[in-house]
């Protein structure tokens, strides 16, 4: 079940897909009551909500206001989140290895899993376009990432019990400026210009996968497939990154995780890849879909 924020022609609506996504089924129209935004929605939605959710999924549930999903605009799951997201960097050995030739001797290779911060101040959704600051950087590269993104409040969560913390997953292009992430001792900045924060198309429900998870991630520059691996060459895995990240750091309904992209990156072709302006850059991960936007 994928949950998405779209807009009709009047205002904007939460909902979830139907079976062949032809349709987004609204959600207050099945649960008799609004939330404010997605976020809310994850905080306070309740389990027996969810059940009903499913039911209206699979057809057993009838009454419900409808959408064609060709007619309307579908937006990033969540436009403002509550903290800045929660990165994880070099997750992949094969990505490792490339930012270590990239980055030759301004990298140096970590002991422990790597972790850092991407602010947005609003997260971009597929269809979207990437504003790029050519002015600032010409070095514009794209990292595929699975985003887990948590459904309640937890501190010291331990690793067994971290699915219980989990709401679902959804796609997420980490976009990033190399000059300016090489240039500051932190990566902060190249990650952190407006719009340079893309994830959707939607939220796919835990239930809807094993966990833990083992998902193909693909991008492609212009149909040119550019990364594909999958989430089972993790070098920290979801539950060693929940749980680690959490003990003394409390993390909230809401709260974004990426988990790393492999390789792949312009950065680590030769010759480099960097994206210019009119370039479409994909994101796939099959279950959840595909994330599609224009550089711009």
């Amino acid at each position: 079940m994928k949950f998405v924020r779209f807009k009709n022609e009047k205002n904007e609506k939460l909902g979830i897909f139907n079976k062949d996504e032809s349709k987004l089924i609204e959600i207050s129209s099945v649960l008799g009551r609004e939330f404010s935004s997605m976020i809310d929605l994850i905080e306070n939605i309740t389990e027996e909500e969810i059940e009903q959710l499913q039911k209206t999924f699979w057809g057993k549930i009838s009454e419900c206001v409808q959408y064609d999903a060709s007619r309307v605009k579908i937006c990033s799951p969540i436009k403002r989140p509550i903290h800045d997201i929660i990165c994880v960097g070099v997750n992949y050995k094969d990505h490792l290895e490339e930012t270590k030739e990239s980055f030759k001797d301004d990298f140096t290779e970590p002991t422990k899993t790597v972790y850092f911060s991407k602010r947005a101040s609003e997260i971009i959704g597929t269809g979207d376009v990437v504003k790029s600051r050519m002015d600032l950087d010409t070095h514009l590269d794209y990292e595929v990432e699975l985003a887990v993104i948590i459904g309640k409040r937890g501190t010291d969560i331990a690793r067994e019990d971290v699915e219980k913390y989990i709401f679902g997953y959804s796609i997420f292009n980490d976009i990033s400026a190399r000059v300016l992430q090489q240039s500051h001792l932190q990566w902060y900045r190249g990650k952190s210009l407006d719009t340079y924060s893309s994830m959707g198309p939607s939220i796919l429900h835990k239930t809807a996968l094993p966990f833990p998870v083992e998902v193909g991630v693909k991008s492609y520059v212009n149909n040119e497939l550019r990364q594909s691996s999958n989430t089972k060459l993790f070098l920290a895995d979801i539950p060693q990154i929940i749980s680690e990240i959490s003990e003394g750091i409390t993390l909230e309904p809401g709260d974004i995780i990426i988990t790393g992209t492999p390789s792949g990156v312009g950065m680590g072709m030769k010759p480099q890849g960097f994206m210019k302006k009119g370039d479409i850059v994909t994101c796939e991960i099959p279950e959840i879909g595909k994330l599609i936007n224009i550089i711009g």
